[in-house]
């Protein structure tokens, strides 16, 4: 049996998915608030009896949330905001029809993008060369498309719910797939903003960033629940025929709505899921921290040389110098920055040359980054240069190379660069590097070292292929985030990367060129960092461990699944109940 309200949006001709036919769809996203009853019921769609919000009030509501999802994110780092900062844009989305809730979850992305990424008009103007104004725009066009992940959800979530679904499974689900399935240029996951609360992200070496996101979204729903019960009581109620009692909302018959029951449910879930995560993260932390005391002990340095962009011409020098300080006190192995060498060595001789006229001076076991470049074949090819993190050993000799995988659009390659080498004139700055293809580790003194270039460690897939090929026993990454300028980017960045460690539960070591450089332990505790843009050297300790992880065997397939049900109940509708026996 449909319900009156199914019944009125079939007969105005509404498609499967909930849109309204023609002028109708623009008119709805035009729609005043405070508008009439019985057009925003028309507006609906035809699985949920929910009323949607007039579009101004649901468009403010979604913009909100993409504020509080910017203010609860490193560097800002309000955390508690994102256990109701999700709010709301669910509240906006319940009731709307797919391409409004579309609509609504892109204000939210774009919102939280231009607020958060406000660095990338840095990266642009310095990358590119060109004027600020028009930089502003280019990062517009990138903000808007990297709000599509969350106009993703909101679409899925609209098809899901005029499909009959539960809205809160729809939603935790959509959400889920967004963020596994849209390619971003800078990725980003809702869990990061925990980051600073460790005990909250220890469920990570079960399901990763995803299922720390989770459990934020199930309190979100919780919440979201209350406001939605006590706006659905403060609706009038209807008459048999959809229409206010006693002519009119508000009027003298009408009252409140009292036929849809609290969800207790999902309130039990809401509070259960961040209070078995808080015990198991501090289960986990206690056995983590007595098999890292176990563990074989080793002093890492790291040398930040906060080296200007285009002026590289004391970076040998300044590295070699600190490299020597931090062998005089005592450190193990030495992490420099990526591309701390700055000049290319050839691919055919870079062992012998590299050692020659650098790690031979050193001393002491070094990570170092540097840029190999491979000849062409012909004097017509073009050669190829890779991004490389090189392990030498206390006498200079090179044991090992990573060549990174994956580049940085725009910063160390133009997409359609090779097919129009033109647009390498018009981006001066922009690199043409070529990705490596081996994932083996650095070997070192019997251990295995997993090196990680540049963004390369906020790739939670990507390091699952390298810890599963390599099985090391520490976590390297190299990075530039100078190109960000003084902003919070270092800090988003370290706080995405701190998953990694707790995802394999080993140790991660960061070495930049201008911040934050710093030691994270396998349960995502900061042990020692540095400031940003300022020329230092840390010294901390570290342990060579190895794990076996739940998320670290599993990786990303119970997630494909999620999204393939996401996908499913956006095109399928619910089976229908049969009618029972005492209702006939």
């Amino acid at each position: 049996m449909t319900t009156a309200h199914q019944q009125e949006n079939e007969a105005a001709g509404a498609d499967p998915g909930g849109a309204a036919p023609g002028g109708a769809e623009a008119a709805g996203l035009l729609a005043l608030p405070g508008g009439p009853p019985a057009a925003a019921a028309a507006r609906a769609t035809p699985g949920s009896a929910a009323r949607p919000l007039p579009a101004r009030l649901a468009c403010a509501l979604a913009a909100l949330s993409g504020l509080f999802y910017f203010l609860g994110f490193p560097g800002i780092d309000l955390w508690p905001i994102s256990f109701f900062g999700l709010v709301p844009l669910i509240v906006a989305l319940r009731g709307q029809a797919p391409r409004r809730a579309a609509l609504l979850g892109w204000i939210a992305g774009f919102v939280m993008t231009m607020t958060g990424f406000y660095w990338l008009l840095e990266m642009l103007r310095v990358f590119s060369g060109f004027p600020t104004i028009l930089c502003a725009l280019f990062m517009a066009i990138l903000c808007a498309y990297q709000a599509g992940r969350i106009a993703l959800c909101g679409w899925l979530y609209g098809r899901a719910e005029a499909r009959g679904w539960p809205g809160p499974v729809v939603f935790a689900l959509a959400f889920v797939t967004s963020e596994l399935v849209y390619p971003l240029l800078f990725p980003w996951y809702f869990g990061a903003s925990v980051h600073n609360a460790p005990v909250m992200g220890q469920v990570a070496d079960l399901g990763g960033p995803y299922l720390v996101g989770l459990v934020l979204v199930a309190a979100n729903l919780a919440i979201a629940e209350l406001v939605n019960f006590r706006l659905d009581r403060a609706q009038p109620s209807a008459g048999p025929e959809g229409a206010p009692r006693d002519g009119g909302a508000g009027g003298p018959g009408a009252g409140p709505r009292r036929g849809r029951p609290l969800n207790r449910a999902l309130l039990a879930v809401g509070v259960a899921a961040p209070a078995l995560t808080a015990v198991y993260g501090v289960l986990r932390m206690r056995a983590v921290d007595a098999a890292a005391s176990a563990a074989e002990p080793v002093r890492i340095g790291i040398v930040q040389p906060n080296l200007a962009l285009f002026d590289r011409r004391n970076a040998v020098k300044i590295h070699v110098n600190r490299t020597r300080e931090l062998a005089r006190k005592g450190a193990d192995l030495v992490v420099w920055s990526e591309a701390g060498v700055p000049q290319a060595f050839r691919e055919s001789t870079y062992q012998r040359e590299i050692q020659r006229s650098l790690t031979s001076r050193l001393g002491v076991p070094t990570v170092v980054g540097t840029v190999v470049h491979r000849q062409g074949a012909t004097r017509e090819e073009r050669g190829v240069s890779f991004n490389t993190a090189l392990m030498a050993d206390q006498d200079g000799k090179i044991l090992g190379r990573y060549d990174k995988q994956y580049l940085l659009a725009f910063g160390e390659y133009l997409p359609f660069g090779e097919m129009i080498p033109y647009l390498y004139t018009l981006s001066p700055n922009s690199g043409r590097f070529s990705p490596g293809t081996s994932l083996a580790p650095l070997p070192w003194n019997g251990h295995r070292i997993a090196a990680m270039i540049c963004y390369e460690d906020i790739l939670p897939h990507f390091v699952n292929k390298l810890v599963a090929h390599g099985d090391p026993d520490l976590l390297v990454n190299l990075t530039n985030d100078a190109w960000f300028g003084d902003s919070t980017e270092p800090w988003i960045h370290l706080a995405l990367a701190k998953m990694r460690a707790i995802e394999h539960r080993r140790y991660l070591v960061r070495a930049t060129n201008s911040g934050v450089s710093a030691i994270v332990d396998p349960v995502g505790r900061v042990v020692v960092h540095s400031d940003t843009f300022k020329e230092q050297t840390l010294l901390g300790e570290a342990r060579f461990m190895r794990a076996t992880t739940v998320y670290g065997t599993v990786g990303d397939l119970p997630w494909y699944l999620a999204a393939v049900a996401s996908a499913a109940m956006a095109f399928f509708s619910r089976p229908k109940r049969p009618p029972s026996t005492s209702a006939r």
